[in-house]
């Protein structure tokens, strides 16, 4: 899979999809504004009917399809490239970076969903939210997403990540916040792998990373402190196999320079 593609799929597969996430945690917004609201939001790349992303609205709830099937979306946003696409989901300005959005007479929809999709922001890793409200949910939402692309990494064909997972027995990566606050996880099995939310329950962790907090995860999180001081620190902890929780933290910062 070339780079591009690769990217695309981590925005559309992994990204978007927390758009899911927003709706549920913002109702005084949302609800309001997707009252009694059925469309169907279709993402995809022109050329490119296996990846796409759909955001299916039914009476104003929402949830998230894979797959392109134009026909029967209400709303079509199909980009030129993979480039544009990436382009667009980076926060990049330029007509290259736009979609062709079909039918344009369904302006009501566009300017219902732009709203989530500007949310999205707040998993750019130069948006570093000031309040702590917004310091939580970022903190949720790059779990759920570093943990959903590990898995996608994987899965696209990525030479390192799919030698590195063939080698490994089943192995559970845990990543949790202390006193309640979001947690997330990687399966690993023999070459395939699985993300989830919350704990997994199943198995003991192979390596867990544990943040005693929203603030020592978020400092962790958006790469405020490098790791030697956030451990000093008592930002993260983490218990297991020290040297695999170094993979995993190479893995991550390959995501993240990969979706800048």
């Amino acid at each position: 899979m070339d780079a591009d593609r690769l990217k695309s799929t981590l925005y559309l597969r992994c990204a978007l999809p927390l758009a899911k996430v927003l709706r549920t945690e913002h109702p005084q917004v949302f609800d309001k504004l997707y009252y009694k609201m059925n469309a169907v939001v279709q993402f995809c790349v022109k050329g490119d009917d296996e990846l796409g992303t759909r955001l299916v609205f039914y009476d104003g709830a929402l949830d998230v399809e894979f797959g392109v099937n134009r026909r029967d979306a209400t709303l079509v946003f199909e980009f030129a490239t993979h480039e544009g696409l990436n382009g667009f989901f980076a926060g990049k300005m330029g007509g290259a970076y736009l979609p062709k959005i079909t039918p344009l007479y369904r302006l009501d929809i566009v300017l219902r969903v732009l709203p989530l999709l500007l949310e999205l922001k707040i998993l750019d890793p130069n948006n570093i939210p000031k309040t702590p409200y917004w310091q939580g949910l970022k903190v949720k939402m790059v779990l759920y997403m570093i943990t959903a692309a590990l898995s996608q990494l994987n899965k696209s064909g990525h030479e390192d990540m799919r030698h590195w997972t063939q080698m490994q027995p089943e192995r559970v990566y845990q990543w949790t916040v202390e006193n309640g606050g979001p947690a997330a996880y990687l399966r690993v099995k023999a070459g395939k792998t699985k993300s989830g939310r919350g704990s997994y329950t199943r198995r003991r962790p192979f390596v867990h990373m544990i943040f005693p907090d929203i603030p020592g995860a978020f400092m962790v999180l958006t790469n405020q402190a490098p790791l030697v001081e956030a451990v000093s620190k008592g930002f993260v902890r983490t218990e297991g196999a020290m040297e695999y929780s170094k993979d995993i933290g190479t893995f991550m910062q390959t995501i993240e320079t990969m979706l800048r």
